[in-house]
């Protein structure tokens, strides 16, 4: 195991305020993606943790030897520390942060959730049996998905090969333990979505806003890729997220 981490991939927690934000980075990716947004609720005030995920921010071997259990299970660990400390908390989380910030707000208390860009749902047969077929020929893993940004010169700091095995135990996650229970949510909800996204397919979306029970507002994001926390929108994704944290945790 790779005990060396990425430079700006260290895990945030800043415990100074009452209430608290846990923000969730994507698959393959690391802290960096989601640390401006993170600073931002810390300069608010908020007590804010970003943790690292297992297999992340470290090496793609590293990712091998982990699954969706490890991934969910450090999420709700996140969770509790912060809840521990804090009367009221909101989940943010990209990608399969978003996926992980749905399962925590279906067995958690949470006071908000922020989505941007999130997978919440399996991608189909067609896409997992070809990445089966890939692992029987003995491939392991296959290009990187990192790095969707528009914005010119701007570099996810993500894995440069995606694991195969992870992908589809991210699929069989989301298929068994988030997808059946997204009508389980019921905090206030604010779901970011790219109108041009070259990693997860707006129908996740779409299904956020069928399925989950309490409000969800949607903001499309016009001029950025998957990872629009590094995008050209980010400043305005910033901004509204915090609103948005302002407003559930002022009511």
């Amino acid at each position: 195991m790779t005990t060396t981490i990425l430079p700006g991939a260290e895990p945030l927690f800043v415990n100074q305020g009452p209430d608290g934000v846990l923000v969730l980075h994507g698959f393959t990716g690391n802290p960096t993606s989601m640390r401006a947004l993170a600073n931002r609720f810390v300069d608010a005030g908020y007590s804010v943790s970003l943790p690292r995920l297992p297999g992340h921010g470290t090496s793609v071997e590293d990712m091998m030897t982990t699954n969706w259990t490890d991934w969910s299970s450090a999420a709700l660990a996140a969770f509790d520390e912060l809840a521990a400390t804090c009367a009221r908390v909101v989940v943010v989380g990209l990608s399969m942060g978003g996926g992980l910030s749905a399962y925590v707000a279906e067995r958690r208390d949470v006071a908000g959730v922020v989505f941007i860009n999130p997978i919440v749902r399996h991608p189909g047969s067609e896409l997992a049996d070809g990445i089966q077929q890939l692992l029987d020929s003995g491939m392991e893993s296959f290009e990187s998905i990192g790095s969707d940004i528009k914005k010119e010169g701007s570099v996810e700091s993500s894995y440069a090969a995606t694991p195969l095995r992870c992908v589809l135990s991210l699929f069989g996650g989301l298929d068994d333990e988030v997808t059946p229970r997204l009508g389980d949510i019921t905090a206030p909800a604010l779901l970011f979505s790219s109108r041009e996204d070259h990693v997860v397919t707006p129908d996740n979306g779409d299904l956020l806003v069928e399925k989950v029970a309490g409000p969800i507002e949607r903001i499309w994001l016009e001029n950025s890729y998957h990872v629009a926390t590094l995008d050209n929108d980010a400043a305005q994704l910033e901004t509204n997220a915090l609103i948005f944290v302002e407003n559930v945790l002022a009511s």
